[in-house]
């Protein structure tokens, strides 16, 4: 999951500034970028929020980062 650490790394957010504001602890942030742990639905939501993107963008299914639109 590439994209968990390369939009934080792009935000220049560490990734104790992203568990203060996600409440997402720090190991399990550090997991997740590394492969190994999957993400749980809600932290991807959490995280797909707080990052202003998609799900898909998160998972590694698409390149795209802006966010889908609502309808």
């Amino acid at each position: 999951m590439k994209n968990i650490k390369l939009i934080r790394v792009l935000n220049e957010y560490t990734q104790l500034k992203v568990q203060m504001e996600t409440g997402i602890s720090q190991s399990i942030l550090s997991k997740y970028e590394r492969g190994d742990l999957m993400p749980t639905t809600e932290n991807l939501i959490i995280l797909a929020d707080f990052y202003k993107t998609s799900l898909d963008y998160l998972m590694d299914r698409t390149d795209e980062v802006k966010p889908y639109s609502k309808k």
